[in-house]
């Protein structure tokens, strides 16, 4: 099928940048690419540190203590690279010209992403309160949420489909 009018074929519009420019588009896509890599790591395992918070015993105080430093320091850790994810991501379509619905799409679920990262802070919040009112297999659910969004998003930018 061919490429659609207005587009290359790799979801690009008709603006190119010029020759000078292409090293730093690979340079932005790498760090775009390495910063939602390390963003996702920690959307990971966040909420598997939730998991083990959600069945620890509640006399055990010194475990839980010790999980919710774990889950502070990554979530501190993780969120700046979830906002260097974002930009470059951003900074790649508004200067380099991306255009299609795949890549609003992909937006949009980096937007899901978003919000369940600050949904992890609310919970994380919940925890430090002693008041969390879910169980671990909620929290197991919960954990796959990211790999869902993963495996359409990983679609969406190779495939390009609409």
């Amino acid at each position: 099928m061919p490429p659609a009018p207005g587009r290359d074929g790799r979801g690009h519009s008709g603006h190119h940048p010029s020759k000078s420019w292409e090293p730093l588009l690979f340079i932005l896509k790498a760090l775009h690419i390495c910063f939602v890599m390390s963003w996702f790591a920690g959307l990971f395992y966040l909420p598997r540190i939730f998991v083990n918070l959600a069945m620890a015993p509640e006399q055990s105080s010194a475990e839980r203590e010790r999980l919710l430093v774990m889950a502070r320091k990554l979530y501190r850790f993780m969120t700046p690279l979830g906002i260097l994810a974002l930009g470059f991501g951003l900074w790649l379509w508004v200067a380099y010209g991306y255009t299609g619905g795949w890549l609003h799409a992909k937006t949009a679920l980096a937007g899901v992403l978003a919000l369940f990262h600050l949904f992890c802070g609310v919970l994380l919040g919940r925890f430090a309160r002693g008041e969390n009112t879910r169980g671990h297999v909620w929290y197991r659910y919960f954990n796959e949420v990211p790999t869902l969004v993963m495996f359409v998003v990983v679609y969406l930018a190779v495939a390009k489909p609409f």
